[in-house]
């Protein structure tokens, strides 16, 4: 009986061991998944690439350009070719609103070289979404950028591969293509070369 006991003892062992074996394996490769998403993400958009048509909702700012609050569209196939700044909104905070002003200025002051500017806000809950856009332009005064909210309101637009990571991404474009993104916290937005690149594609 002893004898039988300790083979008992020394199968169960190894099961065991086995088991342990197995469930480590399967921990570890979803952890290399999970490590493996952002290096995937963070790729993004790269220059060169086109920047694809995207429907949203209107929710607040340029009030002159023909579209109502709460209407659908793509301003993206508004915009055409025209050099434009798209901003990708997951987290606001006062950079965020910072450069929402400096880049609704920016689109009024180079109106004659049709540089246009879209916010988009992003997130878990459509609601909550819909109401930070209405903030974000009331805090910004914005007049001449629309602030909507993204169909895929969780993602944003997966053709543009925004990184599940970034609170904030921004992607400046000329003649339908990708001229630079850059990817941000919310209280870490590097606004002076976000500019820059604004600057760039106006010359």
């Amino acid at each position: 009986m002893l004898l039988m006991s300790s083979g008992r003892m020394i199968a169960v062992l190894l099961a065991s061991l086995m088991f342990s074996s197995i469930l480590d394996s399967t921990v570890f490769s979803q952890s290399s998944n999970q490590l493996a998403k952002p290096v995937q993400n963070s790729s993004s958009l790269s220059e060169g690439d086109s920047v694809g048509v995207f429907y949203v909702t209107k929710v607040a700012g340029a009030d002159d350009d023909g579209v109502l609050p709460g209407e659908q569209l793509c301003y993206r196939c508004r915009y055409g070719s025209s050099p434009m700044i798209m901003v990708f909104v997951r987290r606001t905070g006062v950079r965020v609103t910072e450069l929402v002003k400096r880049i609704d200025t920016a689109v009024f002051s180079n109106r004659k070289r049709r540089l246009k500017g879209l916010v988009t806000m992003m997130g878990d809950s459509p609601s909550a979404v819909k109401a930070a856009a209405g903030e974000v332009a009331a805090a910004a005064k914005v007049e001449h950028v629309p602030v909507v909210v993204a169909k895929e309101v969780k993602t944003g637009p997966l053709n543009y591969k925004l990184p599940a990571d970034a609170e904030v991404t921004v992607v400046v474009a000329k003649d339908s293509q990708v001229v630079k993104t850059h990817t941000f916290t919310s209280e870490k937005v590097d606004i002076a070369a976000v500019m820059s690149e604004v600057e760039k594609i106006l010359e």
